[in-house]
């Protein structure tokens, strides 16, 4: 596995973690494709700090294959705009653009890989739906646990900041990702869904 900062290596392959901007929101679930991001970013020994295509992005290489990872700053409603202005810059195909976002569906620090699929009622998916005119990009669904309680409002949960044990299960979570991604983008989507889905 080979996972490090870009070398000039062409882009072709854009990883979008989701999250809404600003300090009020860097705690809380919802902002869990950030957390992704950094992870990611962290293994590769890069950072994601230059401001461009409306997010946060940085570049690095998983397997052999260059990436730039993207943090929008457009807040989670408005998603798609940062991920279609990257993915048209960059010429980057639909099937190559791959989100990572928060789901309340699943046990905190699991996640599960598919290849296209509806919106889920997810705002953010929604707008890059719409922006990209296509559902068929991958996506990882990390998650963050269901409501305490069923009458809980879901914006409430999810823009509430997550616990500090929460936070540790999902951190451990997060090291299945790159070599998942890695059998993804090296062609192998079947594979990363059988061995890394959870």
């Amino acid at each position: 596995m080979l996972f490090n900062s870009n070398n000039g290596a062409k882009i072709e392959y854009i990883i979008a973690g989701l999250g809404n901007p600003g300090l009020q929101y860097a705690a809380t679930r919802h902002n869990t494709g950030f957390r992704a991001i950094d992870y990611i970013a962290a293994k590769c020994n890069t950072k994601i700090d230059k401001l461009k295509h409306k997010a946060l992005t940085g570049r690095c290489v998983i397997g052999d294959k260059g990436v730039l990872l993207l943090k929008p700053q457009t807040f989670m409603n408005l998603s798609g705009e940062a991920v279609a202005d990257a993915a048209k810059f960059y010429k980057i195909p639909v099937q190559n653009v791959i989100i990572i976002f928060d789901d309340c569906s699943l046990p905190v620090g699991s996640h599960r890989l598919r290849l296209k699929g509806s919106a889920g009622g997810h705002n953010g998916i929604k707008s890059i739906i719409e922006s990209l005119g296509s559902d068929g990009f991958p996506r990882y669904k990390v998650g963050i646990g269901e409501k305490p309680y069923p009458d809980m409002d879901l914006a409430d949960y999810v823009l509430g900041n997550i616990t500090d044990d929460d936070e540790k299960t999902m951190a451990e979570g997060f090291a299945d990702l790159l070599p998942s991604l890695e059998l993804l983008m090296g062609g192998q989507p079947e594979r990363a869904m059988s061995r890394y889905n959870k």
